[in-house]
């Protein structure tokens, strides 16, 4: 298997977990919060699929999808409209809101086309490449990458651990 293969891998398993997460849910229980600072499912799986947006397009050298796929007025939030939400206090993280799981999972897998048609054409040696010299070491493509893939899986883990405690408290 080529290192590609197995990025595009992850980027597809990490899919399969935000669509478990979310699919069939009202809005009432996307935009729930367990406590006053937890973390929504709609906050996770935005906040992860900007991530994904932001660090794949830079790196890959296009635009976000964010933008060019107009998301960021469909989504209208009250925030930064570059903000991808690290560093968010509970209240901006509370401002991430969604109306459907069609909305959230409109602009993922959007993302993940994106990412995977990017991931699919890089070659092994691509993945050596130098993206960010404000570390020591420098971070290469295939180490931002990785980044990406832990970070997101991450918070759809999250993400499914909500709709768990939530599915139970109101069954």
């Amino acid at each position: 298997m080529k290192a590609t293969e197995v990025l595009a891998d992850g980027f597809g398993r990490i899919r399969e977990v935000v669509h478990e997460a979310v699919e069939g849910l009202t809005a009432e229980q996307l935009n729930a919060r367990l406590d006053p600072a937890a973390n929504s499912i709609a906050w996770l799986v935005w906040h992860l699929t900007r991530v994904q947006d932001d660090h794949v397009a830079e790196v890959a050298g296009l635009e976000q999808v964010w933008r060019t796929g107009g998301w960021a007025g469909r989504f209208a939030l009250p925030l930064p409209v570059e903000g991808i939400g690290y560093g968010h206090t509970a209240a901006e993280a509370g401002k991430v809101r969604a109306d459907s799981p069609g909305l959230l999972l409109g602009y993922y897998d959007a993302v993940h086309e994106q990412s995977l048609r990017f991931v699919r054409g890089l070659a092994a040696a691509d993945l050596e490449r130098i993206v960010d010299e404000r570390w020591d070491p420098p971070v290469t493509l295939g180490v931002r990458l990785v980044s990406v893939l832990a970070d997101d899986l991450q918070h759809a883990g999250q993400a499914a651990y909500v709709r768990g405690v939530l599915e139970r408290t109101s069954g």
